[in-house]
């Protein structure tokens, strides 16, 4: 699992729809939710988690695009199997991991120190843990 620690900075309710807003070192993440636990307030930190193979990547893309979570990171490295692609990315302090196929590695040339943006859908990513009640 890739982990970032935020704090929550709005929270918009529907019946039993949650979007929650998080900080991450400036930078704004959402989350789409059904269950929201009661102490998930504003200005609470957490830690968020995502799968790996949910992390889209993106070089050079110019244009919008409908993932609400856009980060700015740098590749640290690339491990390439015979199917599938370890993406090692840092975004400000944190390390994460993006797992996407070969096919798509190769043909972005992705290359160890090139700026690139990691995407996640609002739906992908949850909170693991508060990290203060």
């Amino acid at each position: 699992m890739s982990i970032f620690v935020a704090t929550v900075i709005n929270i918009e309710s529907c019946d039993t729809l949650h979007i929650v807003k998080f900080d991450a070192y400036g930078v704004t993440l959402s989350m789409m939710s059904l269950d929201l636990a009661q102490n998930i307030k504003l200005g609470t930190k957490v830690k968020l988690v995502v799968k790996p193979s949910y992390i889209a990547i993106a070089k050079n893309l110019s244009g919008d695009v409908s993932y609400s979570n856009r980060l700015r990171s740098t590749i640290l490295s690339i491990e390439n199997g015979k199917l599938l692609s370890s993406i090692e990315l840092r975004f400000f302090d944190t390390i994460f991991e993006s797992i996407i196929t070969v096919e798509s590695s190769l043909k972005m040339n992705l290359k160890v120190g090139e700026s690139v943006e990691a995407f996640i859908k609002a739906s992908e990513l949850s909170i693991s843990e508060v990290l203060d009640d």
